[in-house]
């Protein structure tokens, strides 16, 4: 049987729900209380929330819903007495301090082994109360305009992920959080850019968790009226909704960023040049400059803003001869450079679509433009494999061979020093413009 709502169907529910103040418990092994009071914005999407989540209880037969949609429900639902007879609660969408008879309580409630599933702006909810934000994991901040993005998925294996494959698009009102801690959270969806402006960082979606006995999921997905009778968006908060109350298999515990590389390039003997989790065996250029770089779920991001500039990111460790691989993103307009020595550029500039140029994207930078244009657009993860032997350099972007065996006798520019003879360190450019970079390892060759 399908479990999941069309939009025609769900116009129907609205109606008939718009009409009953309560649904009374079904005879379900579990019990949820679903609230959507709202003391801030209240979304247009709210009925249709209702709808759907009374359908996938109704199919599901795993668990029921009751409703508390007005100050008086919640009095009368959510006192101590009341919550005995609930195995947890959704928000969906609610915002504001919501009126919770005793919400100290209810945190120790949620504590002692309940469900929490929280929708869109549950994270908008209890900004003044810690203890809350510090359950659900996060807390609004703001949002652009509503734009289609690509969500990766971190866990194809937890219920709430199943049916997706290893990304899909999604258009919605995608949230910028504050407060989140990701070694905190076992992460489910994420973006590893900025929904508008594209710059890289971590922008996360959805997240589950353990709290004290209790489970957390929380998708921040569910602005539109579309997504939640969207059948994909159904499956993530069914498969949420069945793992917090511990009828689905799926792992909560907080996920390891730690880089190490794939058993073939162990054997063919690369190793990590960045770890994934801190900045180890790197150091500022310039001490005094300014901390643009951090370390944000995987990624090693150099963070610059309009009329700003970072510092470059050097590695303590130096190097003569070597194959280095790496993955970078840039957003629109950015530039920077991955040095080789610490004294040879291969340039990392956005250029998807131009012609090659001396300062274009994989060049060696002021010595030779690529010999074919490789470049994928801003926004997207772009490979490089670089050897530099003598002085020599071989590189391959995006899978294509655009420089072989190319002689450089000089440094390129903003080098660390002109010894061209001597071994030295590898540096990433970041006084010019934003970048992330992931995956960086390393082979020393003879």
């Amino acid at each position: 049987m399908n479990t999941l709502l069309s939009t025609r169907s769900v116009a129907i529910l609205v109606l008939a729900f718009a009409c009953h103040t309560g649904v009374a418990l079904q005879a379900a092994s579990k019990n949820l209380l679903v609230v959507t009071v709202t003391k801030g914005f209240r979304h247009s999407s709210i009925p249709t929330a209702e709808a759907v989540l009374g359908s996938l209880a109704e199919h599901s037969k795993e668990f029921a819903v009751d409703y508390a949609r007005t100050d008086e429900e919640m009095a009368e639902k959510m006192n101590p007495e009341s919550l005995k007879r609930y195995d947890g609660v959704i928000f969906a969408n609610t915002t504001g301090d919501l009126p919770i008879p005793n919400r100290e309580y209810f945190m120790e409630w949620l504590q002692s082994g309940k469900a929490f599933v929280g929708m869109h702006s549950a994270s908008d909810t209890f900004h003044g109360f810690p203890k809350f934000v510090g359950m659900i994991g996060g807390e609004f901040q703001t949002h652009g305009p509503q734009v289609e993005v690509i969500a990766r998925v971190e866990d194809r294996h937890h219920p709430a992920c199943q049916h997706y494959g290893e990304e899909f698009k999604v258009f919605d009102e995608i949230y910028i959080l504050k407060n989140f801690h990701r070694d905190r959270v076992h992460g489910l969806l994420s973006q590893d850019r900025h929904p508008n402006t594209w710059a890289p960082g971590d922008y996360p979606i959805a997240w589950c968790s353990e709290y004290g006995k209790g489970r957390v999921f929380y998708t921040s997905l569910g602005h539109r009226e579309d997504i939640w009778t969207s059948d994909h968006y159904q499956q993530h908060i069914l498969g949420g909704i069945r793992w917090t109350l511990g009828v689905a298999e799926g792992d909560g515990k907080p996920l390891s960023n730690r880089y190490t590389v794939s058993d073939e390039e162990r054997s063919e003997g690369y190793k990590p040049l960045f770890n994934g989790v801190n900045l180890d065996g790197w150091h500022l250029r310039r001490s005094d400059g300014p901390k643009s770089w951090s370390v944000q779920n995987g990624m090693m991001v150099n963070t610059v803003g309009k009329g700003e500039h970072g510092t470059d990111i050097v590695t303590k460790e130096k190097y003569w001869n070597f194959t280095v691989r790496f993955e970078y993103l840039i957003p629109k307009g950015s530039n920077s450079g991955f040095y080789l020595r610490g004294r040879h550029e291969i340039q990392i500039f956005d250029d998807y679509g131009k012609k090659p140029q001396t300062g274009g994207n994989g060049a060696i930078y002021s010595v030779k433009p690529v010999s074919r244009m490789a470049s994928r657009k801003a926004g997207e993860w772009q490979e490089v494999e670089a050897t530099m032997h003598g002085n020599r350099i071989t590189v391959t972007l995006n899978g294509v061979k655009v420089h072989d065996k190319v002689e450089v006798n000089r440094a390129t520019g903003s080098e660390l020093d002109a010894n061209v003879d001597q071994p030295g360190s590898i540096f990433v450019q970041g006084d010019h413009g934003a970048v992330a970079l992931r995956n960086i390892r390393i082979k020393v060759l003879d």
